[in-house]
């Protein structure tokens, strides 16, 4: 494959809101040892990208400066080592950054083949929210089947795939939402119930039902206290991200008289060996429910690559459902 020599991409002109975001013209990188080079087709946009643009998420020294974390497209190069993809291939990855860009590149251990019969723009919608909710709610929340797991978000595409992944595992599970259309998205994705947290306090809901075993959450601030108290004996908090902010006062005394666990995660820092582990898992036992139909990304929109701007305007609105993607062929 003969590679052009530029790309088209979307650039962060400065810290700031959507309207930073501008339409460039870079070099196309070349993929080092391990690594590969994707013609991207479509890519997702997520709450990092915008956490990023307003410059409160540096990408690694090491990672381009575009923004974009996952891609679906065609394997167009590959570095020295590489032996698992040739050019050609579908794949769609975790990217370190740079997926607002007819390439990106990422370590050929953070991709995965497109499931079959996949549309590329669901492809793309896939691997920063399967990657982030099995590392939080499974391998790092320890979620078994019988549990009750209560997501807040529920209808964000963090919140689709918590959802879908903890039904399919064999959970109990229950969401926040903020309107009746929301709340209706959760409960046909397979939610018990979805609360509407402008009418009802989850916390109340949740103790009258025994308390949550296990709650994945990115609001944080005030939800932090009331979290624990939904909490079950012994149940565990796992906080992904604080769109409410990271401080909270909270009486830590019933960690201990209630065996609680708190913990969380931010996946872009993890290193290379921790993310090809959670790829591993995936192909072995998320990949087969993808391929098989069984549960599937929610599509809320698709942007061109030139309009990210509006891309982020409807995410950061929060009126969205499911993902968001930008078609960059």
């Amino acid at each position: 494959m003969t590679l052009p020599d530029t790309m088209r991409a979307v650039e962060i002109s400065e810290p700031g809101g959507p309207e930073v975001l501008r339409p460039v013209t870079v070099p196309v990188p070349s993929p080092g040892a391990g690594q590969i080079l994707i013609a991207v087709d479509h890519a997702g946009v997520n709450r990092p990208d915008a956490l990023q643009r307003a410059g409160a998420y540096a990408p690694p020294p090491d990672a381009s400066p575009l923004p974009g974390l996952e891609a679906a497209g065609t394997v167009a190069a590959v570095g020295p080592g590489v032996a698992q993809w040739l050019v050609g291939d579908t794949v769609t990855a975790l990217l370190p950054g740079g997926g607002y860009a007819e390439y990106a590149l990422t370590h050929a251990d953070h991709a995965l083949p497109v499931p079959d019969g996949m549309a590329m723009d669901r492809a793309a919608a896939l691997c920063e929210t399967f990657f982030t909710v099995w590392s939080n709610v499974f391998l790092r929340g320890g979620l078994q089947a019988g549990e009750r797991l209560l997501v807040h978000g529920g209808s964000s595409g963090i919140g689709t795939t918590a959802i879908q992944l903890g039904r399919a595992f064999g959970a109990r599970v229950f969401a926040t939402a903020g309107t009746a259309e929301k709340c209706a998205a959760c409960e046909d994705l397979g939610a018990d119930r979805a609360i509407n947290y402008r009418e009802a306090d989850f916390v109340e809901e949740m103790r009258a039902l025994g308390g949550a075993d296990l709650i994945l959450d990115m609001v944080g601030g005030p939800y932090i206290a009331r979290n624990l108290k939904a909490l079950a004996d012994d149940g565990r908090l796992v906080q992904i991200a604080f769109l409410q902010g990271p401080k909270a006062e909270v009486n830590f005394a019933q960690l201990m008289t209630r065996r609680l666990t708190m913990t969380g995660s931010t996946l872009r820092p993890q290193s290379v060996q921790a993310k090809a582990r959670i790829a591993q898992d995936l192909a072995a036992h998320v990949w087969p429910l993808l391929a098989a139909g069984r549960i599937g990304p929610v599509m809320d929109s698709a942007f061109p690559l030139d309009e990210a701007a509006a891309a982020h305007a409807r995410m950061e609105s929060s009126a969205h459902i499911g993902k968001i993607v930008l078609k960059v062929r």
